[in-house]
């Protein structure tokens, strides 16, 4: 099968930055939200985006006409995935909205199409059980931000077919990243990796063995990191850090995986980093000024 057309589901961070990359690569992309408004700040995003790439000397001003012209929106998801030979879901990282989406999804696109979750820890197995094609199934974890970030967690499900895991790969590589295949158990690799780092980064903070920069110099300058855990929480996202931790808990069953109890107080108070203004550190706006949290004060 030749992949021309692609359909992406989510037009937030990620989903707008795996539209980028597609339309850069010469796709043409439906991009599908339930909101018009959300689905055209997405294309303003990923104009600005393309502004930096300009800046940069990576491309010129016609290539970002060609990019935003490969670009489509829907807020209907019927509509969006009909003639698409890849769908990448790229929605909120909850199983079961995870699940109502690719039955909808399985209905209305081609036969022969691709399914594939952006998802960074939830099972493919699962999702795949809720279609009637699980050998098409496949996860695509993007990292972001997707334009800049060369890799892609290729995740085979337990019925993924080799030919559907062979297509992704190809695919993945002609986007100009490197994928990297992996089998379907909580976490994956990156976020089996990555997860416990920040929750005991969070465990150090909680019990204070040293405070919110400190705990951040030590990884930046002593890891070679570039960017302290704490820090990258923030980014991501307390709450979705808080989500993939009970995944692997609850996957893995290991004491090892318990959120900490820090984290889990913070996202029920609201306190979810960049998106809300503050988590560890305060996001002043329009500013890359970082300040450790009033929480975090002697």
């Amino acid at each position: 099968m030749n992949i021309e057309k692609v359909a992406v589901i989510g037009s937030g961070t990620m989903g707008n930055g795996i539209a980028h990359v597609f339309a850069q690569g010469g796709y043409q992309v439906a991009m599908i939200d339930i909101s018009q408004k959300a689905l055209d700040s997405a294309i303003a995003t990923i104009g600005k985006n393309l502004d930096r790439q300009i800046k940069k000397e990576l491309i010129g001003e016609e290539e970002k006409a060609k990019v935003l012209a490969n670009i489509h929106t829907f807020t209907n998801v019927a509509d969006g995935v009909n003639d698409s030979q890849l769908v990448v879901e790229a929605a909120t990282e909850n199983i079961e909205v995870k699940k109502q989406l690719f039955q909808q999804i399985d209905q209305s696109a081609p036969q022969q199409a691709i399914l594939a979750t952006n998802t960074s820890s939830i099972s493919i197995t699962q999702i795949a059980a809720k279609t009637n094609r699980p050998g098409q199934v496949i996860g695509m974890h993007f990292m972001n931000p997707v334009p800049v970030m060369k890799l892609v967690e290729v995740i085979r499900g337990y019925a993924t077919s080799d030919e559907t895991t062979k297509l992704v790969m190809e695919t993945s590589k002609k986007l100009g990243k490197v994928p990297v295949e992996v089998n379907d158990y909580p976490g994956f690799v990156a976020n089996r990796i990555l997860m416990p780092m920040i929750n005991e980064a969070i465990y150090s903070l909680f019990e204070g063995v040293a405070g919110v920069e400190e705990i951040d110099t030590v990884m930046k300058l002593g890891m070679a990191h570039p960017m302290g855990p704490l820090q990258l929480a923030d980014f991501i996202g307390l709450d979705v850090c808080l989500s993939i931790m009970r995944v692997l808990y609850d996957g893995l069953g290991n004491p090892k995986y318990a959120p900490c109890p820090l984290l889990v107080n913070m996202v029920t108070a609201g306190y979810l980093g960049v998106k809300t203004g503050e988590g560890f550190y305060k996001y002043t706006p329009g500013t890359k000024d970082l300040v450790v949290s009033k929480m975090f004060r002697p």
